[in-house]
């Protein structure tokens, strides 16, 4: 083989020479490679997007949870009727245990005006 046969020269009127089936294959492959790519670039950007939204539900979640119990937050207006209830109740509680305390003295003085009544019969 000659130089001149070996050597290649490539200008702007160079032609190739391929089969127009592996000239569609290049070109689905392509295809499928830059949709593939947008695919897997949409779907991380999608997840990062979620990440960021998460990440911000986490940390006002926590400031929730810290603020709430120590009253940070205000109370519900339903928390506030139901400690007037509690409250009404333990006053009510107070009432009948002060009365139980005043039945039972007066049942022990009933108790002992009877026992002293009977020992003043049983001497007569």
């Amino acid at each position: 083989m000659s130089k001149e046969q070996t050597s290649m020269t490539v200008s702007d009127a160079s032609m190739i020479t391929i089969p127009v089936r592996n000239l569609i294959a290049l070109f689905i492959f392509v295809g499928l490679a830059i949709t593939g790519y947008f695919n897997v670039t949409g779907r991380i950007t999608f997840l990062e997007h979620n990440l960021a939204i998460q990440d911000v539900h986490v940390k006002a979640n926590n400031e929730f949870r810290v603020k709430w119990p120590r009253g940070e937050l205000g109370s519900l207006p339903d928390d506030a009727e139901q400690n007037m209830r509690l409250n009404h109740l333990e006053n009510e509680l107070k009432e009948i245990q002060e009365n139980i305390k005043i039945y039972k003295q007066v049942s022990e003085e009933v108790n002992l005006r009877e026992q002293m009544n009977a020992i003043e019969v049983k001497s007569n």
